[in-house]
C-alpha cells in the first residue's frame, strides 16, 4: 500500500486510541478535584475499562503489522520515521503487558489514592500501607516484564526519561551533594532574613485570584486551560488546547500557592506548546518528565525566585495584601523568599534543600523496588534521613512520607526527575541568557515574552524527537551540566546573603 495511505491509517488509528486515554485523563481530573467521595469506586472501574480499551487497541495484532510495515517504508519523512520508530518501542512494551494486568494496575492505583486521601485527612500512614504494598508488588511485576539490566529500578526510571539509570542518578547526586553541602555550610553561619511577614493570614480568595494573575503574566493561555484545586497540585492535559493546573493554598502561608502557580504554570505552557498538528503521535507529546520538570523549575525558580520578576510583579502582591505586605520593600521580599533553610516540605523547600528532599524519595524508592526495605519502614526511614539529612524532626505522617501524591499514582522513578528538572532548567536558563543579554531587563519591565519566545522555540516544538540529552545538547551546546545550577545558585545565594 502506498506510504501515505498507510501513515494516515497510523495516525487515525494513535489519534482514536488517544481519544480513549484522555477521556480517562479527564475522569482522572476529576477524581482529584471535584468528584464526591462516594463516586471513589465507580470512578476506580470507568478509568480501568478506559485504560484496558486504550491498550487493548494500541497492543491489537494489526496495530503492529502496521507499524511493521511502515518501519520498513524509505520514504517517510524525518518526522513520519521518528512516530513510527517510536510507536513501535511503545507497542513491543505494551504487548509485554496483559489487559487483566493493565485493569488490575489502574484498580489498584485507584484504590491506593483515594487511600492516600484518606490516610492525610486521618494523619496515619497506618491506612495506606497496605493500597501503597499492593501497588508496589504490581510495579515489581511492571519491572520485571518490562526487562532491565542492572537493577530492577532501571525499569521504572526509563519510562520517564529514556535511558535513565540508578548508576547516571547515583552519579549526579554523588556529585552534586558535596558542592550543595559547601554552600550550605558558606551561608548557614549568614544572618538569616525575616521571612515571618510570609505566613501572616493571607485570604483564601486574594490569594486565588494573585495565582491567576501570575498565570496570565506568565503568558499561560486560560481559553486553552483553566485551574483549579486539588489536594497535591499537578498539571493535565487532554491536548494542547485544553491543559489543566490544580493548586492548593495555605491561608498562613504565602508561598504555597504562589509558587505552586509558577511552577505548574511552566508545565503547562510546555503542555500548550507542544504541536497540535502531532495529537495522539509521540511528536506530539513531551520529550520526559525531566524535561517537563525543567520547565516548571525554569519558571519557578530561575525566574520566579528571582529580582528581575518581583521588581515588576511585587507591586502586585501589595495590592492584593495590602496589610500584611504593604510597609514590606522590594528587597526584604526577595530574601525571605530565597531564604536557605532545612524543612519538611518537598514543595516549600527552597532551591538548595529541596534536592535532599528528592534524594531521600529516590533512595526509599529503589530500595522498595529492590526488596531491601519494605513499605512498612517507609515512616521510619523517611523520618531518620530527614534528620539525618535536614536535621529536622519529622512531626507526623502527613507532614512526612504522605505529603507526596506521587505514590499513590504508582509514579516510581519519578522522583529523581525534579533534581534533574532544576539542573536542565539552570542549563537552559544560561543559555537563554547568553543569547540575549536583556532578557532580565526585560523580565524586570514585565515581559516574559523573551524567555517564552525562546523555549517555543527550542524545546516545545520537538515533541519526544529527541532524548533528554539530546535536546540539550540541542539548545545549550552540550549535554547535562551540573555546572551551570552550582553557579547560578552559588551567583544568586552570595548575593542574598550579602557574602
Amino acid at each position: 500500500m502506498d506510504s501515505n495511505l498507510l501513515y494516515g491509517e497510523y495516525k487515525t488509528k494513535m489519534q482514536k486510541i488517544a481519544d480513549v486515554k484522555y477521556a480517562s485523563a479527564v475522569l482522572q481530573w476529576d477524581q482529584e478535584t471535584y468528584l464526591p467521595v462516594k463516586g471513589n469506586d465507580f470512578r476506580g472501574r470507568q478509568i480501568a475499562t478506559l485504560s484496558e480499551m486504550a491498550h487493548q487497541q494500541f497492543t491489537d495484532e494489526k496495530m503492529g503489522d502496521l507499524l511493521k510495515e511502515l518501519a520498513a517504508k524509505d520514504d517517510l519523512s524525518d518526522q513520519q520515521k521518528k512516530n513510527i520508530l517510536l510507536s513501535l518501542d511503545d507497542y513491543n512494551k505494551a504487548t509485554k503487558f496483559s489487559s487483566h494486568f493493565v485493569r488490575r494496575m489502574s484498580e489498584t492505583t485507584n484504590k491506593s489514592f483515594h487511600a492516600w486521601i484518606q490516610s492525610r485527612k486521618e494523619n496515619s500512614f497506618a491506612v495506606f500501607e497496605q493500597p501503597l504494598h499492593d501497588l508496589i508488588e504490581l510495579k515489581k511485576q511492571e519491572a520485571d516484564i518490562l526487562g532491565y539490566e542492572a537493577h530492577p529500578y532501571n525499569a521504572l526510571m526509563n519510562e520517564f526519561d529514556k535511558g535513565l539509570t540508578v548508576a547516571v542518578t547515583d552519579k549526579v547526586f554523588s556529585d552534586l551533594k558535596p558542592q550543595l553541602l559547601a554552600l550550605l555550610e558558606d551561608i548557614k553561619n549568614k544572618p538569616q532574613a525575616d521571612c515571618s511577614f510570609l505566613h501572616q493570614h493571607f485570604d483564601k480568595d486574594q490569594q486565588w485570584k494573585l495565582g491567576i494573575e501570575l498565570l496570565k503574566r506568565m503568558h499561560f493561555d486560560f481559553e486553552a486551560g483553566r485551574q483549579d484545586i486539588s489536594e497535591h497540585p499537578f498539571t493535565i492535559n487532554f491536548n494542547n488546547a485544553d491543559v489543566r493546573v490544580t493548586t492548593r493554598i495555605d491561608e498562613n502561608d504565602f508561598g504555597n500557592m504562589t509558587w505552586s502557580c509558577l511552577h505548574e504554570g511552566g508545565h503547562a505552557l510546555y503542555e500548550q506548546g507542544l504541536p497540535g498538528d502531532e495529537y495522539g503521535l509521540p511528536l506530539g507529546e513531551y520529550c520526559s518528565l525531566s524535561i517537563h520538570e525543567s520547565q516548571s523549575r525554569l519558571w519557578e525558580n530561575n525566574i520566579g525566585r528571582a529580582q528581575p520578576f518581583w521588581q515588576h510583579n511585587f507591586s502586585l502582591v501589595q495590592t492584593f495584601f495590602p496589610e500584611q505586605l504593604g510597609q514590606i520593600s522590594a528587597a526584604q521580599f526577595y530574601k525571605a523568599i530565597n531564604k536557605v533553610e532545612p524543612s519538611l516540605i518537598r514543595t516549600e523547600a527552597d532551591e538548595l534543600t529541596y534536592h535532599f528532599h528528592v534524594m531521600i524519595r529516590y533512595e526509599i524508592e529503589k530500595m522498595l523496588i529492590e526488596g531491601s526495605i519494605s513499605t512498612k519502614d517507609i515512616p521510619v526511614y523517611w523520618n531518620d534521613h530527614y534528620q539525618q539529612y535536614l536535621g529536622v524532626t519529622v512531626p507526623d505522617d502527613k507532614r512526612g512520607c504522605l505529603q507526596d501524591v506521587h505514590w499513590s499514582h504508582g509514579s516510581f522513578g519519578y522522583f529523581a526527575t525534579y533534581s534533574l528538572g532544576s539542573l536542565y532548567a539552570a542549563q537552559l536558563y544560561a543559555a537563554i541568557l547568553s543569547e540575549n543579554d536583556s532578557v532580565e531587563k526585560e523580565i524586570a519591565a514585565g515581559n516574559t515574552m523573551p524567555v517564552l519566545n525562546w523555549l517555543q522555540k527550542n524545546i516545545y516544538p520537538f515533541g519526544r524527537y529527541f532524548t533528554s540529552e539530546e535536546l540539550c545538547r540541542k539548545a545549550t551546546g552540550e549535554t547535562l551540566n551540573s555546572t551551570h545550577f552550582i553557579q547560578y545558585a552559588t551567583k544568586k545565594f552570595n548575593a542574598a546573603y550579602n557574602t
